[in-house]
Order: structure tokens, then sequence, then C-alpha cells
């Protein structure tokens, strides 16, 4: 499996997004927190997923963007173990970034492997 985050897999539609907040399930390895929601959508892709991290915690945009690209190369790198499980069906996701420090990639991938890990043990 190739180890990109092409524009199809990106969760943007505004919709989608409400509707993973209202109805989604959480599962959390700090400092990251995963909301899925399984839902038909109109990618090609099983998952489309979004990052995001709170400006409260982080005031300013430059750090903001640092921890949305951690988190979307931690994912990357990792999603593999979704793909390869065949009873995986369509799902959204959100991974939100809950810590109030920027820690480092080591452990924000680590952390990534765990929350996904859990995600699929729920399966």
């Amino acid at each position: 499996m190739q180890q990109t985050y092409k524009k199809q897999e990106k969760l943007k539609k505004s919709k989608l997004i409400d509707q993973l907040f209202a109805e989604g399930k959480s599962v959390t390895a700090f400092p990251i927190k995963l909301i899925h929601l399984q839902i038909e959508h109109d990618s090609p892709y099983k998952i489309q997923a979004g990052v995001s991290a709170s400006k409260r915690n982080f005031k300013k945009a430059v750090d903001r963007i640092r921890i949305k690209r951690l988190l979307r190369e931690a994912y990357r790198k990792n999603k593999y173990s979704i793909y390869e499980s065949e009873h995986t069906k369509k799902h959204i996701f959100m991974f939100i970034y809950l810590g109030k420090k920027e820690v480092d990639y080591h452990i924000i991938e680590e952390k990534m492997q765990l929350v996904l890990q859990k995600f699929l043990q729920l399966k």
C-alpha cells in the first residue's frame, strides 16, 4: 500500500464534519483524540480524515499548523493498519490534538499507532 494522503482522503465537507461531531464516537490516547463515525461517503477510499489543533491552546497559527502537519504525517505513515483490516467499512475520522504543549514527532507517531489500535479493537 502506498503511504500517501491524497485530496480525496481529506475530510472537508462541513455537512460530514457536523454529523461526525454530533453522532461520532471517540477514542483517546493523550494527546490525540480520534472521533470516528461509520458513514457512506463519495470518496473512493475507506477513510476520510481531518486534523485539528485548538486555537485556545495554541495562539500562534505557526504552532497550530505545525501540529496539524505532524498529525497528518503520523496518520499517513500508520493508516495501513486500518486498510489491511478487511472488516473496516467506510468511516470518517477527525484527529484532535488535546495537549497544551507541542511534543516531539516520535511521541505523536507512537500515540497515533495506539489510537488506531484502540479503534480497531472496537470493531
